[in-house]
């Protein structure tokens, strides 16, 4: 399937590795110009010099940094002429029991997973509207809709950011001039994200950690971790011109893992 993006440009943050570096693959595989963002600016030159090899045809700008500070934010948007896509990721705040969580730490959560995508959400929608062509996909987690225990911090503040893109996204200024938001919603995937958390039950349980992950695995309807490859297409997907319209949903990739119905 052609996805009717190559051209296009797209912002998408934390995309040095994981999740938000398969986002960034599959849209340069689909000829999407990239402006990406990571705090480590050796590993998101890497990055850099992967997504080029995968399609020489695209330009790929760096802007290394937090991006939860103005600074960095204001300067990916001037590296990005034009944004038509805009995929909002950042790293989730640390597990652990909300006994010992200070109000700052909700503060620093709320700003990074919330504050953060809804400021460049702001910065970008509305050029997207006038242009009549918009897409932006939130990394979110699978916890907005099953939350786990340890993850707190990430629970609340995720589900005020999809509170907000509830509304937002069926503004009729937006929604009518075919910009679109969404959520995906990843479960058990293969990253350095999870295998921290693996870190903090095996030390909590005293298991060792291939048993604990293995368990993990094993609880999973597919039996397996997903990959930031498929992720990655799904968020192209999302992207493209044949997804229009969907806008306003929170897209679960869990590998059957959510038990309910709805």
């Amino acid at each position: 399937m052609q996805l009717g993006i190559n051209g296009r440009w797209a912002i998408v943050c934390a995309a040095s590795q994981g999740l938000g570096y398969g986002c960034a693959a599959a849209l340069a595989r689909e000829g999407v110009n990239l402006a990406i963002n990571s705090r480590n600016p050796e590993k998101l030159e890497a990055a850099a010099k992967q997504l080029r090899q995968l399609n020489a045809g695209i330009v790929v700008h760096c802007v290394a940094g937090d991006i939860g500070t103005p600074e960095v934010r204001d300067a990916l948007l001037a590296a990005c002429p034009q944004v038509d896509i805009l995929v909002n990721n950042n790293g989730g705040p640390p597990p652990g029991d909300f006994r010992d969580w200070q109000r700052g730490d909700w503060l620093d959560a709320l700003d990074a997973n919330m504050i953060t995508p809804i400021e460049l959400i702001k910065a970008t929608v509305d050029g997207m509207a006038q242009r009549g062509f918009g897409r932006v996909v939130n990394i979110t987690s699978s916890a907005v809709k099953a939350p786990i225990d340890i993850l707190g911090l990430s629970n609340g503040a995720r589900c005020g950011l999809t509170g907000f893109v509830a509304g937002l996204a069926r503004q009729p200024q937006l929604a009518g001039n075919n910009v679109t938001i969404n959520n995906l919603l990843p479960g058990a995937f293969d990253t350095q994200r999870l295998a921290g958390n693996f870190d903090k039950v095996a030390a909590d349980s005293g298991e060792p950690v291939e048993a604990v992950r293995e368990k993990r695995a094993q609880a999973i309807p597919a039996q397996r971790f997903g990959n930031a490859e498929e992720f990655g297409s799904y968020c192209a997907f999302l992207c493209s011109a044949q997804a229009g319209y969907i806008t306003g949903q929170n897209l679960l990739i869990d590998g059957g893992n959510y038990p309910g119905t709805f």
